[in-house]
């Protein structure tokens, strides 16, 4: 599914560091044109005078908190006004690893804002562009958190549990079009969501980090591959396979009106 220059902009949220830098250079190279959005406007203009510069394409810099409504509403409706948009990476995202008694409320508000409320807000505002014209990607950035929680993560999992369930929701609505929904659930990855987290990377098994640069390439990999959801560093295709068909059995076991037999006899 590799584009170029004439598919036309690539949007990428969180693009001032970490995997959203990365995608950023990436996509330029294969000749999209990009509007990236972060907050931290400096960082943006580096990236954007670096990229125009070396491959030629046009750099717009979106420069909001997407944890904000105002600044999310000016991003979205920019979206909405923009015809060239064919590629959407909801990358933006933010963590408070602790407990859920040991977190404040603003923090929780904060990841539920940013990692939900964000990535539907931005999905639904180029997804009505990608229909009329029967064309566009979509690639939402979750996690393998989003369907495993730690003690310290309650909060953070039910956001990622969110982007799960929603993008798939979306793929059944696209299916059969020629618009590509894509899932991703990256593992450990050497971007600042760590130390923004409160978990620094020094403090986790080495090992199991993978590169911003190798999580990218695996991810667009997947993409031009057609995979609907991309799981970049679980090698067993198997483990894959057999947890998706078992979501499916679980789903289909549960179309009873009666209770479990184990529910009849207490």
């Amino acid at each position: 599914m590799e584009q170029n220059k004439t598919m036309g902009t690539a949007v990428v949220t969180g693009a001032s560091s970490g995997l959203g830098e990365v995608f950023a250079e990436r996509l330029a190279k294969r000749g999209y044109d990009l509007k990236l959005v972060a907050r931290r406007k400096e960082r943006l203009d580096v990236i954007a005078e670096k990229l125009e510069s070396q491959y030629g394409v046009k750099v717009t810099n979106l420069v909001a908190d997407l944890g904000l409504e105002t600044d999310l509403e000016k991003v979205a409706e920019d979206l909405r006004k923009d015809d060239s948009i064919t590629l959407l990476i909801n990358n933006a995202g933010t963590s408070t690893l602790s407990s859920v008694a040991a977190t404040p409320v603003e923090k929780q508000k904060e990841m539920v804002n940013v990692n939900v409320t964000a990535l539907m807000l931005l999905s639904s505002a180029v997804l009505p562009r990608f229909i009329t014209k029967n064309e566009g990607v979509l690639i939402n950035i979750a996690s393998v958190l989003g369907f495993y929680t730690l003690p310290i993560s309650a909060v953070y999992s039910g956001t990622k549990g969110f982007v799960v369930q929603y993008t798939k929701g979306l793929q059944e609505e696209v299916q059969g079009t020629n618009i590509h929904v894509q899932l991703v659930n990256p593992a450990t990855t050497a971007t600042e969501i760590w130390e923004v987290g409160g978990v620094p990377l020094s403090a986790l098994e080495q090992s199991t980090i993978m590169t911003t640069e190798d999580c990218v390439d695996a991810i667009l990999a997947g993409l031009d591959q057609g995979e609907l959801t991309t799981h970049p560093s679980v090698n067993d295709q198997n483990l894959i396979d057999n947890y998706e068909n078992a979501r499916i059995q679980l789903f289909q076991g549960s179309q009873s009106g009666k209770p479990a037999e184990r529910y009849l006899n207490s």
